[in-house]
This record gives C-alpha cells, structure tokens and sequence, in this order.
C-alpha cells in the first residue's frame, strides 16, 4: 500500500458541497447539516430528525491520487436505513460504491477507494441519503497534490418531503435530485425531508439566506395527514413561496404539486382535503402570485410527472422505488427543467 498524506477539514482543500451549514467536533471530525447548525432551536425537532441526514452532500476535492481514504461514522438511530451506501464520482462519472451497515459505521471506519485514474481530477464522494455522517480526516497519496473544488455550476435548491430525500434509490448520487442535477451540470443542494416537509417558515428562511440560481419546491404530500385545512393551505404555500422571494427576487422558482398516491388522490387525510384539491390550490396560488406580478415563478402537476402509469414503481403507493427515482428524474428533465428556462428569459425582458 502506498504511502499516504492527511488532509485535515481544519486546513485541507476538501468542502462538504450541498451542505447549508458543517459543524465542527471533537477531535477534527466534522458533521454536515442541511439547515443552520448553529440555530438548531428555531427549527422543528421533527424536522431536525431528517435535516441531520446527509441527502445530497458531497464531499469534494480536486486530487491527483491514486486512492482515497475517509474516516466516517455515523450516530446511533441517525439512520434510516439499514445499509449506508456511498458513491464515489470521478468528473461526474461513477467510479465505485460501497454499500456497508449503519450498525457497523457507529464506530469510526476508513472507507477506501483505490484505482482511480491518473492524473488530476474532480472527486465527489455523495454520503448516503437517509444517514447522519461525521467526517474525519481525509487521505491521500503522500506524493500527490490537493486542491480545492470551487464548483462554479449554477445552483439548484430543492425542497420536499421523503420522495425528494429518496431513501429507495440505489445509491445516494441515483436520487432523482442527483440524477437531475448531474445531468444537467448543476450544483444541487437537497432539501428533502422525509416526513417533514411541512412549510416551515425557518426552512423558507433558510432558502432564502442559500445561494440560489433555481429552486424548486415539491408541496403536498406531508400536509396531507393535518397539518393545514382549507382555509390555511394555500395561504400557507403563498406564504411559504413569498418568504423566499423576499431574499431571492429574480431566481426562477418552480412549484410541483404532489405526484400521484392512489389511497390519497380522492381520500380526504387530517386535513379534510384530497390530493386532487391540493393540486387545485397549489396551481391557484402560483397564478395569484403570477397575477401580482411574479412572472419567475412556474407551476408543474405532479400528476403528470408521476401519475397513475407509473405506480408499479411504488410499492407502498406513496415512495417511487429505485426505478421509480430515475424515472422520476427522467419526468423533471423533460417537463419541469426546462421551465426554468422560460422563466430565466421572462426576468431578463
């Protein structure tokens, strides 16, 4: 085994890219948050429980080594998940995964990846999806050099609930986010929390303070079980898409109503409504907002996105499957990417 070098998060070139904030720990170990770690007691402790997960955080690097080395752990019941499976890019391409326990990674762990190509390339480790991980120092070859990746590709925010987390995805960089944005050659930052996807004021906040070039917003689904009614929803989704405007007022922004649940889609939850009127409201409140002048903004149906030809891909009537996340990947680059686009030219005129 070669010789290697210690780069440490303190004074090394690595970043934790899709992060909205990184805290440090004991020792030199760092832990990546998706909201503001250092404001913990303004958000939910609901929604704390799935913004510690590390959907769509990358640990990034420019290297010339041979094998990479990362000391990781997660925290006890900070999992999901039974399995924790990391995804390794080489300039964008996959170059390996490894899949282990979240038992075994509640000690401190070395995860390995060796045989990468030679010379001097862009590295993304993606940590898992539906798991907490702390991050040690990092190795590389003794001999080879380290920079760090300033990712300059336009910056893509997304929110939503557990669909938009994707536990059931193959791999942390097979989520349709990921797909998406990699596809599309885009910085993400995934604000998908499972179950939690509630409207948060500090989430639109939070949206608002992150650098942002597009956001999407994924609504419905969470509200479904009470926490709004007729009265409250769409006020809420105005309000929501209007906190985040204050901080973002030229960034195209798209608002995608639930996709397709069957035991929802005429079934009245908590909040007395169905996901057919949700959908009804969500597209009403995007053309109040559009009448009062927010022509950046932009409605996608859920329905059509993901509808009733692609439940198969659910087994549970609620979660696309692995499948069902690069066909819901799929759906996005066809109907809902390109209206960023038109909205982008509608704010320049």
């Amino acid at each position: 085994m070669k010789q290697m070098q210690t780069l440490t998060w303190a004074d090394g070139p690595m970043t934790l890219e899709g992060a909205v904030s990184v805290e440090p720990m004991d020792e030199g170990w760092v832990r990546p948050w998706r909201v503001f770690y250092d404001r913990l007691r303004l958000y939910e402790s609901a929604l704390l429980t799935r913004a510690c997960f590390a959907a769509g955080i990358r640990l990034t690097l420019i290297s010339d080594t041979s094998q990479l080395a990362v000391q990781v752990h997660t925290l006890p019941d900070q999992s999901q998940t039974p399995d924790c499976t990391f995804d390794l890019l080489v300039d964008g391409q996959r170059h390996e995964r490894q899949r282990l326990s979240a038992n075994d990674l509640e000690q401190p762990r070395t995860l390995t990846f060796a045989n990468l190509p030679a010379g001097s390339h862009h590295l993304e480790l993606y940590l898992p999806q539906s798991t907490t991980v702390c991050l040690g120092p990092v190795q590389i070859d003794a001999d080879a050099t380290a920079d760090t990746w300033r990712d300059t590709r336009p910056r893509w925010v997304v929110y939503g609930s557990s669909i938009t987390q994707c536990s059931a995805a193959d791999g942390p960089s097979e989520t349709w986010p990921a797909i998406v944005a990699n596809r599309l050659g885009l910085h993400l930052t995934c604000l998908g929390f499972g179950g939690q996807c509630h409207f948060d004021p500090m989430v639109g906040r939070t949206i608002g303070q992150l650098p942002a070039d597009r956001i999407s917003l994924c609504l419905g689904i969470n509200t479904h079980g009470g926490t709004y009614n007729e009265r409250t929803f769409r006020a809420a989704v105005i309000g929501l898409i209007q906190l985040i405007r204050d901080r973002h007022p030229d960034v195209p922004m798209v608002c995608v109503s639930p996709i397709c649940s069957p035991p929802r889609e005429d079934s009245p939850g908590g909040t007395g409504m169905t996901l057919q009127l949700m959908r009804t409201w969500i597209a009403d409140a995007v053309d109040a907002l559009r009448a009062h002048g927010d022509d950046r903004l932009a409605y996608a149906d859920g329905l059509s996105l993901f509808g009733p030809e692609f439940v198969h891909h659910m087994p549970d009537e609620l979660h696309p499957d692995a499948e069902g996340c690069r066909v819901l990947a799929e759906q996005y680059l066809e109907q809902v990417m390109p209206r960023f686009n038109a909205a982008a030219a509608t704010s320049t005129d």
